[in-house]
């Protein structure tokens, strides 16, 4: 699980792809979450003495030596970790360097989806009405689960729902295959070597096989979608057989798993991740920050109620998250946000897991409109806005693409000299108001 973050919404919708991948940076170890891609199978059988052996083209046999003399190499270095030789051995039988997986990693597409979009996929019609299913169907282990760990049921279904679609969409990539092709590439070496010894070791204590070691291209394995140092550090043996085996048609161990890590991320037990809220005439935008916290009632003083007009419940102190600026939904933010950002920390994907949740307990759908003509900015074009920002006087700190504190200032400076809402919000409206 978790992290790195590729995120999913599986087969056929939309990788998060906010660094490295939605399975792009992360915070800690978190889950890869390359999307899954069903009948992609990585480890192809070898063709028998009477089949035509396929040309291989002379780079790609190159590849391939080098691909093997790295296994070799590498091979020291797992015996110095812990990995013993017969362990090795059994892991890399048939193992080839997986252009495949190259070419996924190279070629992910920065993920420009607004969070309407997002949100219209993770909480469909089809994905609420199959993970009612779900909770019906393992609801007495998904009980057991909210009981042992403290973690409401629909948010373990909820992350299940959007990393795999409850299971349907798992991987089928060699795990073993698909990290030391990663590791050898070399763009991101150190960590998918890292997460190669994690997985050589997890084989070795016995939990699964590397025939049944299967998951997405970028390392991330099971209904819940593990990498393997998370898995190392968080997976537990749910059902009690002395496996943890989150790749099981099973799902108890993963769910299980789920839990453990956001309840060892500091789940709060009885708290929401967030509530919708709407927001007073005049309010002071610059407020709208995750490091400003307020409890509900100093936020019902500044006249932020939810949706009914009420003063929202003290669940604790939180935070006023404009995900689409003024134009979007406003929602009061509490710690258990932050929490499920450990497993990807993606704003549209922790929206997604909490609102799913929510849909799953039979709460209604988000009651504010969404600026459907517009759009976020990819990178380029957020360059581009801090490059004419600074031009304009509104200095940015630098051009990176990167919307933090001090592009957010200069947004709001720029808006309230226009006389626009002061919201910080970096969309594609502004940009265009820039170029003029």
């Amino acid at each position: 699980m978790k992290h790195l973050a590729q995120t999913s919404l599986r087969a056929g919708t939309f990788l998060l792809s906010i660094a490295a991948t939605s399975v792009a940076a992360m915070p800690v170890d978190n889950s890869l979450r390359p999307q899954a891609r069903p009948g992609s199978g990585v480890g192809s059988t070898v063709p028998s003495s009477s089949q035509a052996l396929p040309v291989i083209p002379a780079a790609s046999r190159a590849t391939e030596a080098g691909f093997q003399r790295w296994i070799r190499n590498f091979q020291p270095r797992a015996r110095a970790a812990g990995i013993s030789d017969a362990t090795f051995k059994r892991a890399f039988r048939g193992v080839t360097f997986n252009d495949e997986v190259i070419e996924r990693d190279r070629n992910q597409s920065e993920f420009t989806k607004p969070i309407w979009d997002y949100l219209d996929s993770a909480a469909s019609d089809k994905r609420i009405k199959n993970g009612k299913a779900a909770l019906r169907q393992h609801r007495r282990v998904l009980t057991q689960i909210e009981r042992t760990y403290g973690v409401d049921k629909e948010v373990v279904a909820a992350v299940w729902g959007l990393e795999s679609a409850y299971g349907e969409y798992r991987g089928d990539h060699n795990m073993i295959e698909a990290l030391a092709t990663l590791a050898y590439d070399g763009r991101r070496g150190r960590f998918f070597e890292k997460q190669l010894i994690a997985a050589l070791k997890i084989l070795q204590s016995g939990d699964t096989t590397a025939a049944k070691m299967k998951g997405s291209w970028a390392g991330a394995m099971g209904h819940t979608q593990f990498i393997p140092t998370s898995y190392q550090a968080f997976a537990v043996d749910f059902t009690g057989d002395g496996r943890r085996d989150i790749w099981s048609d099973n799902p108890a161990d993963a769910l299980a798993s789920t839990a453990a890590y956001l309840k060892k991320h500091g789940w709060v037990s009885g708290q929401p991740w967030g509530v919708e809220v709407r927001l007073p005439g005049g309010f002071n935008y610059s407020l709208a920050s995750k490091k400003i916290t307020k409890s509900p009632a100093e936020w019902a003083r500044l006249g932020v109620k939810d949706t009914q007009g009420r003063a929202v419940r003290n669940y604790g102190q939180a935070s006023i998250l404009l995900p689409a600026g003024h134009k979007g939904a406003a929602f009061m933010i509490f710690k258990n946000f932050k929490v499920i950002s450990r497993y990807n920390f993606a704003t549209s994907y922790v929206v997604g897991v909490g609102h799913l949740s929510d849909r799953l307990k039979g709460a209604g759908p988000i009651t504010a409109d969404w600026p459907r003509n517009d759009r976020v900015l990819n990178r380029a074009e957020r360059k581009e806005m801090q490059a004419l920002l600074t031009k304009a006087g509104f200095s940015t700190g630098g051009v990176d693409g990167m919307v933090g504190p001090m592009t957010q200032r200069a947004i709001r400076a720029y808006q309230a000299a226009r006389g626009d809402v002061p919201d910080g919000f970096a969309s594609l409206s502004l940009l265009k108001k820039l170029r003029r």
